[in-house]
């Protein structure tokens, strides 16, 4: 069995272990999972990434309850059909997708994933980043996977709901050297029906195109901005807008999380600032997605030039080495390269 050591980084390596062990069926073990965290072990949210990755492929599991700081994990093979996981309260739903996802690589039949949770709380990509920036883009390289997004969940209640159709998937190699000509940007601000009195998903949406156009001068032409402004229900109030850039290479995604007291074109500024430094640079992606793109750079091969090399890039690449596979970062300019050898 794998021995894994979890303590310095968070639950990415958990959801990076866990994808890799469903793919190649080797089993790990992971000791001082989320270790140097304020709060170590499990959350609700790596408990039910756990368990549906278990479900996909009949693992044996030990350790899978919340604080555990320690988890054994054997997959079993693959089944189709369909999977349910439940994250309490507003445990972000998205990053159990996040470890589902590579699974696509190795399945016989279409997996059907339902997660209940969070769909846009702190500390993870947004259900619209998910749908608009991270999933289009590994389309383009060969993943078959859609999201339907039936349930919006903001913290505290959650309570939201996403579906993933997961179907067999061959990926072409990642080449993302550079992003080419900025194709456009769309803006989409979802807001609570409770907070449509207050306009916030109009402020939202106009606030971040204000400040788009301002800031991007006549480089980002108003015709290439698509904006768009929704009142959905959930069970506590929340608003959210994610900005996302289209290039002729490259897909990134930028997200301003509503806060009690903090006004919406705060919020929408929090998201264009945020694409603002990422333009500034010429890589392809933002950094949350070369974070997460290194376990496909792994898995299908290719180079992937991201905007900063992190501590979490880091220690994920780490743990994909631990699995055999050659994937490694090299510094060079304002960002690194990603490197995995031809499969």
């Amino acid at each position: 069995m794998l021995e894994l050591d979890g303590s310095d980084g968070g639950g990415q390596l958990l959801r990076t272990a866990l994808s890799l062990s469903a793919v190649t069926g080797r089993p790990f073990r992971m000791e001082n999972v989320r270790g140097e965290r304020p709060t170590p072990g499990l959350k609700t949210q790596h408990v039910a990434a756990v368990r549906a990755v278990a479900d996909a492929t009949d693992a044996t599991v030990d350790g899978d309850e919340r604080g555990s700081e320690t988890l054994a994990f054997a997959p079993d093979g693959f089944r189709g059909g369909d999977v349910f996981a439940e994250v309490e309260t507003a445990g972000s739903a998205a990053l159990v997708c996040d470890a589902v996802l590579p699974l696509a690589l190795a399945l016989d039949g279409t997996l059907s994933v339902t997660v209940t949770g969070g769909t846009d709380v702190e500390w993870s990509p947004s259900a619209d980043y998910l749908r608009r920036a991270k999933l289009p883009l590994l389309r383009e390289f060969g993943l078959d996977a859609g999201l339907e997004v039936k349930r919006r969940g903001f913290y505290p209640a959650g309570g939201g709901r996403l579906a993933f159709e997961i179907r067999p998937s061959n990926l072409a190699r990642l080449r993302l050297r550079s992003r080419g000509a900025l194709r456009g940007v769309l803006v989409n601000a979802v807001a609570t029906e409770s907070l449509s009195d207050a306009n916030v998903a109009e402020r939202l949406r106009d606030a971040a195109v204000e400040r788009l156009t301002a800031t991007s001068g006549p480089n980002l032409e108003a015709k290439r901005v698509e904006p768009t402004a929704e009142y959905v229900p959930a069970s506590s109030p929340g608003a959210v807008v994610t900005l996302v850039a289209d290039c002729e290479e490259g897909r990134a995604g930028f997200v301003g999380l509503g806060k009690r007291g903090v006004p919406a074109e705060n919020v929408a500024a929090e998201a264009v600032d945020a694409f603002a430094s990422w333009r500034a640079d010429d890589a392809p992606v933002d950094a949350r997605m070369g974070d997460q793109l290194a376990v496909w750079a792994a898995l299908a091969g290719g180079e992937v030039r991201v905007p900063a090399v992190t501590d979490h890039l880091r220690t994920n690449v780490e743990v994909i080495r631990a699995f055999d596979y050659d994937v490694a970062v090299e510094p060079g300019g304002d960002g690194g390269v990603l490197l995995s050898p031809d499969l």
